[in-house]
């Protein structure tokens, strides 16, 4: 694999690997074998467990005693906590803007918009996805402060790691999405506080509680199965 991008090759490699979380190809519990990864991207061994650091304090990943890297599991006490975290600081962020945004400067979140809505036409999930945390990321500013950014940020790979879930769940939820997406705009242009906070626990609440709903009955089904097996 070759790496261009302006990023440290840490985080290049940090990436990478977040990528293979986030869309499952790597599940909770998972060791992440620094070798491995190392002889795979042909980057050195330093440069491998300094990018794990950086998946820890995105929250994807355990470094153990012993173990070394393992996906980190995800339980529902978890996801719960994450979206009552992210719904507090997103709506920092949008009080922020309708207290000190002009219209001109939604420009990029409209024209993000429109791409969301074509994206949802074609029923392209991935380009969906890209553009949801894109819209986020251009929002982020608005906060007009940068400890704000900076949590948001790091809390990016853990959320997208449960939306990506939220998406592929329910194949309703891209459009319950697209709608929250063009309901906080419209709450900014009316300077509308109290129906943007709304609309941001709303949204919160709902992909909680489907990525929670998944998560238990994934653990009932492989509960069912030890316990088939555990009776042989």
């Amino acid at each position: 694999m070759t790496f261009k991008a302006r990023e440290s090759l840490s985080e290049q490699i940090a990436g990478h690997l977040a990528g293979q979380i986030i869309r499952g190809e790597m599940l909770a519990g998972d060791r992440i074998q620094e070798l491995r990864v190392a002889g795979e991207l042909e980057v050195s061994r330093g440069s491998v467990r300094e990018a794990l650091l950086i998946l820890e304090r995105r929250h994807l990943i355990d470094i153990l005693p012993r173990r070394g890297a393992v996906v980190r599991d995800l339980s529902e006490s978890q996801v719960r906590g994450l979206y009552e975290l992210v719904q507090v600081l997103l709506g920092l962020v949008i009080r922020k803007a309708i207290k000190n945004v002009r219209e001109e400067d939604l420009d990029p979140i409209i024209a993000l918009i429109h791409e969301l809505q074509l994206a949802v036409s074609d029923r392209d999930l991935d380009r969906f996805f890209d553009l949801s945390f894109r819209f986020l990321e251009h929002a982020y500013p608005f906060a007009r402060n940068s400890f704000v950014e900076d949590v948001l940020t790091d809390l990016h790979p853990a959320l997208q790691r449960t939306y990506f879930m939220a998406l592929h769940l329910d194949g309703d939820e891209i459009k319950e999405c697209l709608s929250f997406f063009k309901a906080l705009v419209e709450t900014i242009f009316q300077r509308d506080v109290r129906s943007a906070l709304e609309i941001i626990r709303e949204f919160a609440e709902r992909q909680s509680a489907l990525v929670e709903e998944s998560i238990t009955r994934a653990r009932q089904i492989e509960a069912a199965w030890r316990g088939r097996r555990n009776k042989k």
